[in-house]
């Protein structure tokens, strides 16, 4: 019985009609780790919410107000996930960087230093909506000039929230310590994600 039951279990995932509501290439590759079979939407939001929520309902919001523009789009057998990363220092959030300069200012600050990331994650259906937020403490070995503009060069994370992909050359050699999800840093806690699909 418990054989079947798990059996029942993995037909649950690949039967489950997902949409990843987004294009990012990472998110795309740790949904499928999961081994869940999904089609793509973009959301066009407009990333901004009200000043006065805490930090941790940012990523939330955000994801929910991706997941509402886009639950028009869906089928009734349908599900979305919605997710948005905001990389925190300081108590203050750091965005994308909007050039080279930015990104070398982002990295500086983040260098020889503990940063916190969230991802804020949203699924819904026709019929109900769950949301989440994981956090991950990073902390970064000191980088030098020529390491920061070397990374940004080469590696170019200018759509990336705090300037760097921990899954890139940065994170094998200067991410000294992780406390929490590695690919919640990535842009989706897969972990958390798959329980919380589990009891959709």
């Amino acid at each position: 019985m418990e054989h079947v039951d798990r059996i029942d279990n993995t037909l649950h995932e690949f039967l489950m009609n997902l949409v990843l509501g987004s294009e990012s290439p990472r998110r795309k590759e740790l949904l499928k780790t999961l081994g869940f079979e999904f089609r793509t939407l973009k959301p066009n939001a407009d990333e901004t919410v009200a000043e006065f929520i805490s930090i941790e309902q940012v990523p939330i919001k955000l994801a929910e107000l991706k997941a509402s523009i886009l639950i028009p789009e869906i089928r009734d057998d349908e599900i979305i996930i919605c997710a948005d990363t905001i990389v925190v220092i300081d108590n203050r959030i750091i965005g994308k960087p909007i050039d080279f300069k930015d990104a070398v200012s982002i990295l500086s600050a983040l260098s020889g230093r503990t940063h916190s990331v969230f991802t804020g994650v949203n699924i819904q259906s026709h019929k109900k909506s769950v949301s989440f937020v994981e956090k991950t403490e990073v902390t970064f070995t000191t980088l030098n000039q020529e390491q920061i503009e070397y990374y940004i060069l080469e590696f170019k994370p200018f759509d990336k929230a705090g300037s760097y992909g921990i899954q890139d050359w940065i994170g094998t050699t200067a991410v000294e310590r992780i406390n929490g999800s590695y690919t919640n840093v990535m842009g989706l806690p897969t972990c958390q994600l798959k329980l919380e699909l589990d009891k959709f």
